[in-house]
């Protein structure tokens, strides 16, 4: 027997410039809706929407080199928006956001899920983050892959997209 998970309550982020990225992260939960629940010089905890973001200055000492999207670990993260519109508006922000690299601005992505639809962005800090929007069930839906007429699951997963099934081979 399974469990089905309620989203992601919270993420935890170590950042090696605070002075930079806590209020950077601060700024972006207020406009995605999320209240500031503990603020210090080197730490932001916000929730709302529901989720948390917790964002803390690495230890004095410690080591330093910048995130690499390539190296083990997080790669990125990606919030779910309700609209295609709450995308664009993300983007609409962000360019209004000195502190930011945006990586890709908002576009279609149908080669990974029916009407995906995404911006991303680096934070300070190099964190890749994604805001996307995928309407109806995604794969789950009519049109998805993982829906009652869809091929089933993919055997490959690319930045071109997700091709092939066991079903087709």
């Amino acid at each position: 027997m399974g469990v089905e998970l309620n989203g992601i309550a919270h993420i935890q982020l170590t950042v090696n410039d605070p002075k930079r990225c806590v209020p950077f992260w601060e700024d972006l939960c207020h406009f995605l809706g999320m209240e500031t629940l503990v603020r210090g010089d080197n730490i932001v905890y916000c929730i709302g929407s529901r989720t948390g973001i917790l964002v803390r200055g690495a230890p004095e000492g410690g080591p330093t080199e910048p995130y690499h999207q390539d190296r083990a670990g997080l790669h990125h993260f990606c919030f779910r928006a309700r609209s295609r519109e709450d995308v664009d508006a993300v983007h609409e922000y962000l360019t209004d956001t000195t502190d930011v690299h945006i990586v890709h601005a908002p576009e279609d992505g149908s080669h990974f899920a029916p009407g995906y639809y995404s911006i991303l962005f680096e934070d300070p800090d190099g964190i890749r983050v994604e805001i996307n929007y995928v309407p109806g069930k995604g794969h789950f839906g009519e049109m998805g892959r993982l829906g009652p007429d869809g091929p089933g699951p993919a055997t490959t997963l690319r930045d071109d997209g997700i091709t092939g099934s066991p079903r087709e081979a």
